[in-house]
Protein backbone atom coordinates (compact mmCIF):
# COMPACT_ATOMS: atom_id res chain seq x y z
CA UNK A 1 0.00 0.00 0.00
CA UNK A 2 1.37 3.30 -0.70
CA UNK A 3 1.93 6.09 1.63
CA UNK A 4 0.28 8.84 1.04
CA UNK A 5 2.26 12.09 -0.20
CA UNK A 6 2.36 14.82 2.87
CA UNK A 7 0.46 18.25 2.04
CA UNK A 8 2.38 20.68 0.37
CA UNK A 9 3.96 23.68 1.90
CA UNK A 10 1.49 26.49 2.02
CA UNK A 11 2.25 30.03 2.54
CA UNK A 12 -1.21 31.16 3.14
CA UNK A 13 -1.19 28.59 6.43
CA UNK A 14 1.72 31.00 7.87
CA UNK A 15 -0.77 34.29 7.80
CA UNK A 16 -3.83 32.64 9.36
CA UNK A 17 -5.85 35.68 9.96
CA UNK A 18 -6.84 34.84 13.75
CA UNK A 19 -3.40 34.40 14.21
CA UNK A 20 -2.49 37.43 12.61
CA UNK A 21 -4.80 39.50 14.50
CA UNK A 22 -4.12 37.97 18.00
CA UNK A 23 -0.55 38.99 17.19
CA UNK A 24 -1.58 42.51 16.86
CA UNK A 25 -3.55 42.59 19.80
CA UNK A 26 -0.34 41.72 21.70
CA UNK A 27 2.20 43.28 20.14
CA UNK A 28 0.91 46.91 20.47
CA UNK A 29 0.49 46.68 23.97
CA UNK A 30 3.99 45.13 24.61
CA UNK A 31 5.23 48.18 22.35
CA UNK A 32 3.52 50.53 23.95
CA UNK A 33 4.74 49.67 27.56
CA UNK A 34 8.15 49.85 26.48
CA UNK A 35 8.30 52.72 24.97
CA UNK A 36 7.06 54.38 27.87
CA UNK A 37 10.88 53.62 29.51
CA UNK A 38 12.32 53.92 26.36
CA UNK A 39 14.87 56.47 25.14
CA UNK A 40 13.53 55.56 21.33
CA UNK A 41 10.16 57.16 20.13
CA UNK A 42 7.08 55.01 21.49
CA UNK A 43 6.23 54.61 17.60
CA UNK A 44 9.63 53.50 17.18
CA UNK A 45 9.87 51.23 19.75
CA UNK A 46 5.82 49.45 18.54
CA UNK A 47 7.59 49.15 15.57
CA UNK A 48 10.31 46.90 16.59
CA UNK A 49 7.66 44.86 18.94
CA UNK A 50 5.91 44.24 15.79
CA UNK A 51 8.77 43.11 13.85
CA UNK A 52 10.13 40.50 16.35
CA UNK A 53 6.47 39.45 17.12
CA UNK A 54 5.94 38.47 13.06
CA UNK A 55 9.57 36.68 13.28
CA UNK A 56 8.09 34.84 15.97
CA UNK A 57 4.76 33.97 14.22
CA UNK A 58 6.62 33.26 10.76
CA UNK A 59 9.03 30.79 12.88
CA UNK A 60 6.41 29.04 14.08
CA UNK A 61 4.30 28.91 11.72
CA UNK A 62 7.10 27.19 8.99
CA UNK A 63 7.80 24.49 11.64
CA UNK A 64 4.38 23.88 11.78
CA UNK A 65 4.29 22.59 8.77
CA UNK A 66 8.46 21.73 7.74
CA UNK A 67 9.35 19.41 7.09
CA UNK A 68 6.54 17.06 6.45
CA UNK A 69 7.39 14.15 8.20
CA UNK A 70 9.95 13.88 11.52
CA UNK A 71 11.53 11.25 12.97
CA UNK A 72 9.64 9.32 15.89
CA UNK A 73 12.09 10.43 18.27
CA UNK A 74 11.37 14.22 17.65
CA UNK A 75 8.46 16.17 18.19
CA UNK A 76 6.87 18.65 16.06
CA UNK A 77 6.27 21.27 19.53
CA UNK A 78 9.68 21.07 20.43
CA UNK A 79 11.20 22.16 16.83
CA UNK A 80 8.11 24.89 16.97
CA UNK A 81 9.41 26.26 20.39
CA UNK A 82 13.07 26.14 19.94
CA UNK A 83 12.00 28.00 16.76
CA UNK A 84 10.52 31.05 18.20
CA UNK A 85 13.48 31.14 20.69
CA UNK A 86 15.61 31.59 18.30
CA UNK A 87 13.32 34.09 16.39
CA UNK A 88 12.82 36.33 18.78
CA UNK A 89 16.49 37.93 19.46
CA UNK A 90 16.93 37.10 15.77
CA UNK A 91 14.03 39.67 14.97
CA UNK A 92 14.77 42.04 17.44
CA UNK A 93 18.14 42.37 15.99
CA UNK A 94 16.69 43.44 12.40
CA UNK A 95 13.86 45.16 14.12
CA UNK A 96 16.89 47.21 15.24
CA UNK A 97 18.72 47.28 12.19
CA UNK A 98 15.97 48.26 10.51
CA UNK A 99 14.68 51.09 12.41
CA UNK A 100 18.65 52.96 12.64
CA UNK A 101 19.42 52.59 9.60
CA UNK A 102 22.03 50.11 9.66
CA UNK A 103 24.23 48.30 12.58
CA UNK A 104 23.14 49.46 15.97
CA UNK A 105 26.50 49.66 17.50
CA UNK A 106 25.26 47.78 21.03
CA UNK A 107 29.16 47.78 21.79
CA UNK A 108 28.85 51.74 21.45
CA UNK A 109 25.68 52.48 23.36
CA UNK A 110 24.94 50.63 26.73
CA UNK A 111 21.88 51.97 27.00
CA UNK A 112 20.52 50.57 23.60
CA UNK A 113 21.58 47.67 24.06
CA UNK A 114 19.96 47.54 27.14
CA UNK A 115 16.90 47.88 25.41
CA UNK A 116 17.89 45.21 22.88
CA UNK A 117 18.23 42.90 25.58
CA UNK A 118 14.73 44.15 27.33
CA UNK A 119 13.20 43.25 23.72
CA UNK A 120 14.29 39.96 23.62
CA UNK A 121 13.84 39.04 26.95
CA UNK A 122 10.26 40.06 27.55
CA UNK A 123 9.61 39.35 23.96
CA UNK A 124 10.96 35.42 24.06
CA UNK A 125 9.21 34.98 26.97
CA UNK A 126 5.52 36.03 25.89
CA UNK A 127 6.25 34.89 22.56
CA UNK A 128 6.88 30.85 24.29
CA UNK A 129 3.49 31.98 26.32
CA UNK A 130 1.50 32.65 23.31
CA UNK A 131 3.16 29.13 21.34
CA UNK A 132 2.15 27.05 24.24
CA UNK A 133 -1.35 28.55 24.58
CA UNK A 134 -1.81 27.99 20.53
CA UNK A 135 -0.17 24.60 20.73
CA UNK A 136 -2.85 23.79 23.27
CA UNK A 137 -5.61 25.20 21.30
CA UNK A 138 -4.41 23.34 18.27
CA UNK A 139 -4.48 19.79 20.39
CA UNK A 140 -7.59 20.36 21.06
CA UNK A 141 -8.99 21.30 17.77
CA UNK A 142 -7.12 18.17 16.86
CA UNK A 143 -8.94 16.12 19.51
CA UNK A 144 -12.34 17.55 18.51
CA UNK A 145 -11.60 16.92 14.85
CA UNK A 146 -10.65 13.47 15.55
CA UNK A 147 -13.54 12.80 17.75
CA UNK A 148 -15.89 14.19 15.02
CA UNK A 149 -14.29 11.98 12.41
CA UNK A 150 -14.62 8.83 14.35
CA UNK A 151 -17.76 9.48 15.59
CA UNK A 152 -18.73 9.94 11.35
CA UNK A 153 -16.96 7.43 10.72
CA UNK A 154 -19.06 5.14 13.52
CA UNK A 155 -22.19 6.57 12.22
CA UNK A 156 -21.45 5.50 8.62
CA UNK A 157 -20.50 1.85 10.11
CA UNK A 158 -24.17 1.97 11.68
CA UNK A 159 -25.66 2.44 8.58
CA UNK A 160 -24.24 -0.21 6.29
CA UNK A 161 -25.27 -2.40 9.11
CA UNK A 162 -28.51 -1.32 9.27
CA UNK A 163 -28.86 -1.68 5.72
CA UNK A 164 -26.82 -5.22 5.38
CA UNK A 165 -29.42 -6.20 8.26
CA UNK A 166 -32.50 -4.69 6.13
CA UNK A 167 -31.34 -6.54 2.87
CA UNK A 168 -30.98 -9.68 4.92
CA UNK A 169 -34.24 -9.53 6.18
CA UNK A 170 -35.49 -8.72 2.30
CA UNK A 171 -33.68 -11.96 1.20
CA UNK A 172 -35.51 -14.03 3.79
CA UNK A 173 -39.12 -12.46 2.80
CA UNK A 174 -38.11 -13.35 -1.10
CA UNK A 175 -38.37 -17.15 -0.62
CA UNK A 176 -40.84 -16.85 2.29
CA UNK A 177 -43.26 -15.23 -0.47
CA UNK A 178 -42.21 -16.82 -3.61
CA UNK A 179 -42.46 -20.91 -2.10
CA UNK A 180 -45.73 -19.62 -0.58
CA UNK A 181 -47.17 -18.85 -4.07
CA UNK A 182 -46.03 -21.53 -5.93
CA UNK A 183 -46.79 -24.07 -3.44
CA UNK A 184 -50.41 -22.74 -3.99
CA UNK A 185 -50.24 -23.55 -7.67
CA UNK A 186 -48.80 -26.65 -6.64
CA UNK A 187 -52.17 -27.44 -4.55
CA UNK A 188 -54.22 -26.39 -7.94
CA UNK A 189 -52.19 -28.69 -10.65
CA UNK A 190 -52.08 -31.66 -8.45
CA UNK A 191 -55.81 -31.95 -7.47
CA UNK A 192 -56.65 -31.16 -11.31
CA UNK A 193 -58.57 -28.14 -10.73
CA UNK A 194 -59.17 -26.24 -14.10
CA UNK A 195 -58.14 -23.01 -12.76
CA UNK A 196 -54.69 -24.04 -12.63
CA UNK A 197 -53.78 -22.37 -15.99
CA UNK A 198 -55.10 -19.38 -15.03
CA UNK A 199 -54.31 -19.22 -11.68
CA UNK A 200 -50.55 -19.47 -13.36
CA UNK A 201 -51.25 -16.59 -15.26
CA UNK A 202 -52.07 -14.61 -12.92
CA UNK A 203 -49.44 -15.73 -11.01
CA UNK A 204 -46.87 -14.80 -13.86
CA UNK A 205 -48.19 -11.28 -14.08
CA UNK A 206 -48.19 -10.44 -10.45
CA UNK A 207 -44.35 -11.80 -9.66
CA UNK A 208 -43.42 -9.34 -13.17
CA UNK A 209 -44.69 -6.21 -10.90
CA UNK A 210 -43.82 -7.80 -7.62
CA UNK A 211 -40.53 -9.09 -7.82
CA UNK A 212 -38.35 -5.91 -9.70
CA UNK A 213 -39.85 -4.15 -6.18
CA UNK A 214 -38.30 -6.93 -3.70
CA UNK A 215 -34.59 -5.24 -3.79
CA UNK A 216 -36.25 -1.79 -3.52
CA UNK A 217 -34.99 0.32 -0.10
CA UNK A 218 -38.75 1.40 0.21
CA UNK A 219 -42.05 1.73 -1.23
CA UNK A 220 -45.48 3.46 -1.04
CA UNK A 221 -48.37 2.26 0.75
CA UNK A 222 -50.13 2.99 -3.19
CA UNK A 223 -47.79 0.57 -4.69
CA UNK A 224 -48.18 -2.03 -1.43
CA UNK A 225 -52.26 -2.39 -2.03
CA UNK A 226 -51.58 -2.72 -5.72
CA UNK A 227 -49.49 -5.95 -4.71
CA UNK A 228 -52.48 -6.73 -2.22
CA UNK A 229 -55.33 -6.31 -4.56
CA UNK A 230 -53.04 -8.99 -6.72
CA UNK A 231 -52.33 -11.34 -4.46
CA UNK A 232 -55.63 -11.54 -2.97
CA UNK A 233 -57.26 -11.68 -6.61
CA UNK A 234 -55.18 -14.54 -7.13
CA UNK A 235 -55.83 -16.14 -3.63
CA UNK A 236 -59.56 -16.16 -4.29
CA UNK A 237 -59.49 -17.51 -8.14
CA UNK A 238 -57.64 -20.47 -5.96
CA UNK A 239 -60.72 -20.59 -3.19
CA UNK A 240 -63.43 -18.68 -4.72
CA UNK A 241 -66.06 -20.16 -2.26
CA UNK A 242 -64.06 -19.52 0.78
CA UNK A 243 -62.10 -16.34 0.68
CA UNK A 244 -63.43 -12.37 0.45
CA UNK A 245 -61.62 -9.28 0.59
CA UNK A 246 -62.07 -5.71 0.87
CA UNK A 247 -59.63 -3.02 0.70
CA UNK A 248 -60.29 0.79 2.00
CA UNK A 249 -57.34 3.34 2.22
CA UNK A 250 -57.43 7.14 2.47
CA UNK A 251 -55.84 9.15 -0.47
CA UNK A 252 -53.61 11.14 1.63
CA UNK A 253 -52.03 7.69 3.56
CA UNK A 254 -51.03 6.19 -0.20
CA UNK A 255 -47.48 8.48 -0.81
CA UNK A 256 -46.51 7.14 2.83
CA UNK A 257 -43.09 5.02 2.84
CA UNK A 258 -42.70 2.26 3.92
CA UNK A 259 -40.39 -0.96 3.74
CA UNK A 260 -41.55 -3.29 0.64
CA UNK A 261 -43.88 -6.17 1.58
CA UNK A 262 -45.12 -4.66 4.40
CA UNK A 263 -49.09 -4.65 3.67
CA UNK A 264 -48.69 -8.25 1.41
CA UNK A 265 -46.74 -10.12 4.43
CA UNK A 266 -49.65 -8.91 6.98
CA UNK A 267 -52.37 -10.05 4.13
CA UNK A 268 -50.33 -13.27 3.08
CA UNK A 269 -50.21 -14.06 7.14
CA UNK A 270 -54.05 -13.89 7.58
CA UNK A 271 -54.26 -15.98 4.59
CA UNK A 272 -51.57 -18.51 5.40
CA UNK A 273 -52.64 -18.97 8.99
CA UNK A 274 -56.40 -17.78 8.93
CA UNK A 275 -58.35 -18.34 5.61
CA UNK A 276 -56.36 -21.21 4.81
CA UNK A 277 -57.03 -23.76 7.76
CA UNK A 278 -60.44 -22.55 8.00
CA UNK A 279 -62.84 -25.37 6.51
CA UNK A 280 -65.35 -22.63 5.72
CA UNK A 281 -62.91 -19.84 4.94
CA UNK A 282 -63.16 -16.29 5.68
CA UNK A 283 -63.03 -12.73 4.92
CA UNK A 284 -59.82 -9.75 4.88
CA UNK A 285 -60.37 -6.35 5.23
CA UNK A 286 -57.27 -4.04 4.98
CA UNK A 287 -58.15 -0.69 6.39
CA UNK A 288 -55.44 2.39 5.89
CA UNK A 289 -56.36 5.62 7.86
CA UNK A 290 -54.04 9.34 7.60
CA UNK A 291 -54.29 10.48 11.08
CA UNK A 292 -52.14 13.55 11.70
CA UNK A 293 -48.69 12.72 10.95
CA UNK A 294 -49.04 8.79 11.66
CA UNK A 295 -50.51 6.34 9.25
CA UNK A 296 -52.72 3.58 10.96
CA UNK A 297 -53.24 0.33 9.26
CA UNK A 298 -55.55 -2.93 10.32
CA UNK A 299 -55.68 -6.22 8.97
CA UNK A 300 -58.36 -8.18 9.88
CA UNK A 301 -59.45 -11.83 8.95
CA UNK A 302 -61.98 -13.99 10.47
CA UNK A 303 -59.86 -17.36 9.96
CA UNK A 304 -59.37 -19.69 12.65
CA UNK A 305 -57.47 -17.26 15.25
CA UNK A 306 -54.06 -17.01 16.69
CA UNK A 307 -51.82 -19.95 17.17
CA UNK A 308 -48.99 -18.87 19.78
CA UNK A 309 -45.78 -19.31 17.68
CA UNK A 310 -42.62 -18.79 19.98
CA UNK A 311 -42.64 -15.38 20.76
CA UNK A 312 -46.37 -15.23 19.35
CA UNK A 313 -45.37 -14.27 15.83
CA UNK A 314 -44.90 -16.04 12.88
CA UNK A 315 -41.50 -16.68 10.89
CA UNK A 316 -43.07 -13.50 8.48
CA UNK A 317 -44.50 -10.90 10.92
CA UNK A 318 -41.37 -11.44 12.78
CA UNK A 319 -39.29 -10.60 10.09
CA UNK A 320 -41.61 -7.71 8.99
CA UNK A 321 -41.23 -6.20 12.87
CA UNK A 322 -37.52 -6.27 12.48
CA UNK A 323 -37.55 -4.62 9.10
CA UNK A 324 -40.10 -1.62 10.01
CA UNK A 325 -37.91 -1.22 13.22
CA UNK A 326 -34.49 -0.36 11.12
CA UNK A 327 -36.69 1.51 8.12
CA UNK A 328 -38.97 3.69 11.10
CA UNK A 329 -36.53 3.20 14.61
CA UNK A 330 -38.40 2.49 17.10
CA UNK A 331 -41.40 4.94 16.27
CA UNK A 332 -43.44 2.17 15.14
CA UNK A 333 -45.49 -0.33 16.75
CA UNK A 334 -46.52 -3.65 15.34
CA UNK A 335 -49.62 -5.52 17.36
CA UNK A 336 -51.30 -9.26 16.93
CA UNK A 337 -54.72 -9.81 19.14
CA UNK A 338 -57.41 -12.38 19.03
CA UNK A 339 -60.60 -11.29 17.76
CA UNK A 340 -64.03 -12.53 18.67
CA UNK A 341 -65.48 -15.71 18.35
CA UNK A 342 -62.67 -16.35 15.81
CA UNK A 343 -59.98 -14.30 13.66
CA UNK A 344 -56.74 -12.28 14.28
CA UNK A 345 -56.11 -8.56 13.64
CA UNK A 346 -53.03 -6.95 13.07
CA UNK A 347 -52.28 -3.39 14.08
CA UNK A 348 -49.47 -1.15 12.35
CA UNK A 349 -48.89 2.27 13.18
CA UNK A 350 -45.96 4.29 12.05
CA UNK A 351 -45.48 7.61 10.65
CA UNK A 352 -45.49 9.39 8.06
CA UNK A 353 -42.41 9.30 5.14
CA UNK A 354 -43.22 10.73 1.63
CA UNK A 355 -41.47 10.10 -1.23
CA UNK A 356 -38.85 12.76 0.01
CA UNK A 357 -37.68 11.09 2.76
CA UNK A 358 -37.74 7.43 2.38
CA UNK A 359 -35.25 4.88 4.02
CA UNK A 360 -33.51 3.08 6.79
CA UNK A 361 -33.68 5.40 9.84
CA UNK A 362 -30.22 5.93 11.73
Amino acid sequence: MSTPAPPAFSFAKLFPRRRVLFTLAVVLPFGLLLGLSSLSPTVVVVARGLLVGVFAMLAYGVFEQWPARLPARIERWVLQLIAVVIAVPVGALVAYWITLGGDPQFSQNPARLNGYLSLTVLGGMIALWIALGAMVRSREALARDQALAFELERSELARQALDARMQLLQAQVQPHFLFNTLANVQALVETGSPQASRVLDSLIAYLRAAVPRLDDPATTLKQELELVRAYLELMQMRMPDRLQYALQADSDALAARCPPMTLLTLVENAVRHGIDPSEEGGRIDVDVQLRADRCSVRVTDTGVGLKRVGNGLGTGLANLRERLRIFFGHDVELRLVAREPHGACVDLDFPIRRNDAGGPAH
